[in-house]
């Protein structure tokens, strides 16, 4: 059988190739366990036994439970690698304002999804138009914007906001319906403070013709994209989004680890990084918090990761909810398992910020950001802090992408021959060099994620709908 021993204080290792006792990617016994006694993967505790497990035994949900506490008290003592740094520089859009993109692309954002039909129609009808270095013209369509309230409509609008200002959006136009409670009013006011020039608005209920309206403004946006150029810009202003879904035995062990190496990468060349899926940090949040750059940043940790499990609770729920069917089948047993190897994709630098759900990225380095672990809701909350683009790891795979490009980092050879109209990169052969180059070449635009031409959004909503 062929295997790895992660760390050298584990009692289990995991199985490569598979056989008729344990499934590839699943763990082994490599010692007696006793009922009641931990397991360890990681060099840190993944569950208890539920039975003796001889040596050499599948080691699964079948046999262990989670060792999960949802009242430890949490302490901070900082352990964290301060890169050397250097100096790189990618071709990008410069921007009057704010960091430059890795896309010439324009967005048509609705308010409320009433609208929706008028954005999809406003974007398919002007494609024969579209020349010259545009990437694409896109309708980000939702479901929401009316009947929420409180929380749920501030965060709804924030959003919408934020996405307005990433940097891979050219021009943006925002299509309301004139009378929601995501009101256009609201949207300019939010956006005010930021003195764009590349937004513009309108209410369908207030033009007469909304499609012909819509058009003059896509067409002007056009006349001004088509001539915008790639230029030299430092790394300092790229932000890259760091996203597991469909994990199984091997992220762990490959495609995290790998995007882990990556993210060192990124931040030594002054780059930054966002690490969200705050539920799929318990069980390894305490190994994030002593990377906490100060007490300061700590606190502001640990207080996103007590007020989410407030919020599973509150609802009546375990936080050890986690994880999916799927997870299980490709081989995680228990929350803290998922989560040990969730973190790995954060790399070894410290924790340099915690950002707010629809806050814009400000520090150089890895911030924290508050969003849950839902795939699209979570690379839609990354995109919007400003992530120009985002590394997803996958075991199980998925065709899905949010509305910067989403690069799929396969964990396993099978999945990544099985669906390669899906997977960009195979990260079972652990090539550092590989992956960066083909991040290179997408930042660049010479290279075409597999999902790119899906552009998709989601919300976090946890509130009332009318």
């Amino acid at each position: 059988m062929k295997s790895v021993i992660i760390n050298e204080k584990d009692n289990v290792g995991v199985c490569l190739d598979g056989n008729e006792q344990i499934p590839a990617g699943h763990k082994y016994a490599l010692c007696d366990i006793k009922k009641g006694e931990y397991v360890i993967k990681y060099g840190e505790i993944i569950g208890r036994s539920t039975q003796d497990i001889k040596a050499g035994e599948w080691v699964h949900t079948h046999n262990v439970k989670s060792h999960l506490d949802e009242n430890v008290a949490y302490t901070y003592e900082f352990h964290a690698i301060k890169p050397e740094k250097s100096q790189a520089t990618f071709l990008g859009y410069k921007r009057e304002k704010g960091r430059a993109g890795i896309r010439n692309e324009i967005y048509i954002i609705p308010t409320v999804g009433c609208v929706n039909n008028v954005c999809i129609r406003l974007a398919n009808e002007i494609k024969p138009y579209v020349t010259g270095s545009i990437d694409g013209v896109y309708a980000l369509t939702h479901q929401f914007g009316c009947s929420q309230l409180g929380e749920d409509n501030e965060n709804i609008k924030n959003l919408l906001c934020s996405i307005a200002l990433n940097p891979n959006a050219s021009f943006v136009l925002f299509v309301g319906l004139g009378c929601e409670n995501n009101g256009m009013d609201g949207i300019k006011e939010t956006l005010a403070p930021c003195k764009r020039n590349n937004i513009e608005y309108f209410n369908c209920q207030d033009v007469e013709d909304e499609h012909a309206y819509g058009m003059e403004i896509l067409k002007k946006f056009i006349a001004k994209a088509k001539d915008l150029k790639r230029e030299e810009v430092d790394f300092s202003e790229l932000c890259i989004g760091l996203k597991c879904g469909g994990s199984d035995g091997y992220s762990g062990l490959t495609a995290n680890p790998l995007v882990g190496k990556i993210t060192d990468k990124v931040v030594a060349l002054n780059g930054s990084a966002i690490l969200t899926e705050v539920p799929e940090m318990f069980g390894a949040e305490q190994l994030l918090m002593n990377k906490c750059k100060n007490q300061e940043i700590f606190e502001k940790y640990k207080k996103m990761i007590e007020d989410f499990k407030a919020y599973y609770t509150k609802q009546g729920f375990p936080v050890y909810e986690n994880p999916s069917p799927g997870n299980k089948k490709g081989g995680i047993t228990t929350l803290e398992e998922k989560s040990l190897g969730c973190i790995e994709k954060a790399g070894s630098t410290e924790i340099v910020d915690v950002l707010a759900y629809g806050e814009l990225v400000k520090e150089q380095g890895v911030s924290a950001l508050n969003a849950p672990g839902n795939d699209l809701i979570a690379a839609t909350a990354l995109a919007a802090s400003g992530c120009q683009i985002v590394l997803f790891t996958t075991g199980r795979g998925t065709p899905f992408s949010t509305f910067v490009p989403t690069m799929k980092i396969g964990t396993n050879n099978n999945i990544s021959s099985h669906k390669s109209n899906w997977i960009d990169f195979n990260a079972y052969s652990m090539d550092e060099d590989g992956l960066f180059e083909l991040i290179r070449k997408t930042i660049n635009g010479e290279y075409i994620c597999r999902s790119e031409d899906v552009r998709e959004i989601a919300f976090y909503k946890t509130g009332v709908t009318l």
